[in-house]
């Protein structure tokens, strides 16, 4: 069917590569919060106080099922732009439920964001870099863009960090990468961008620390670190782990 969603960034929909529905459509966040959840929760019926504390995370209004009923028509007009009959692309309700009804093979950017990065990893360890380039790219294309900016509530928070640690994942598989196929100064810069993200992740900072070294400046490995063991006693109280300090030892020698 050629459907193609987006709900990071700017949320909108595609048919057959022509943007039908935009953010500004959706004309209020709560309309925009309603789609978004029916889109990730489309494997199932949603109970309307469920799709309401979803919306409303708050206090919902004393006339939310009016709200909610007049939030879900919207959708459905929305989604009659498609040209696509109702019975496949539509809400339905029932029994005080709803459902977003969409073609199976219709592609979501925060779905094909993890498929992704599994792609990326899995590309990685049977040793082929070369082709975790572009689901790694994808990924980090993908996740680095903001989710349902302005809203918030638990689902919400909840994505965000999902996408956060996929974005994680993806720039490690960049740094790997990057360091695989001779491009150690690309590897700094990913690696660089992993350990801003999360400053107590190790994994990143082995990186950081090979990618450095692979440039030639052990010193700068050296005091990466030297930075992760501060950062981690001050933080955790704890020392870095056994791999992080075999790699220490190796840069000494």
């Amino acid at each position: 069917m050629d459907i193609r969603i987006y709900l990071a960034g700017r949320v909108g929909l595609e048919f057959k590569s022509e943007l039908v529905i935009d953010e500004r459509d959706f004309r209020g966040g709560q309309a925009r919060l309603a789609f978004a959840y029916l889109v990730l929760k489309r494997e199932r019926t949603v109970p309307r106080e469920e799709l309401a504390a979803a919306v409303w995370p708050g206090e919902m209004p004393p006339a939310w099922e009016t709200a909610l009923s007049a939030l879900v028509s919207r959708t459905r007009k929305l989604l009659a732009r498609t040209s696509l009959s109702p019975l496949v692309a539509t809400v339905r309700s029932s029994f005080g439920q709803y459902q977003l009804r969409l073609p199976a093979d219709t592609w979501v950017d925060v779905e094909a964001a993890a498929e992704a990065i599994d792609a990326a990893e899995g590309a990685l360890r049977a040793g082929t870099p070369k082709r975790a380039f572009g689901p790694a790219t994808i990924a980090a294309t993908i996740t680095r863009r903001p989710f349902l900016s302005g809203a918030n509530g638990g689902w919400v928070e909840a994505q965000r960090r999902t996408l956060q640690r996929q974005l994680q994942r993806a720039l490690e598989c960049q740094a790997k990468i990057w360091l695989s196929t001779g491009e150690p100064q690309l590897a700094v810069e990913v690696a660089n961008e992993a350990v801003t993200l999360d400053s107590c992740r190790e994994s990143s900072y082995q990186l950081l620390m090979r990618a450095h070294s692979a440039t030639g400046n052990r010193a700068e490995a050296l005091r990466v670190y030297h930075r992760l063991r501060e950062l981690l006693t001050d933080e955790l109280g704890t020392d870095p782990s056994e791999a992080t300090e075999t790699l220490y030892l190796e840069l000494l020698s």
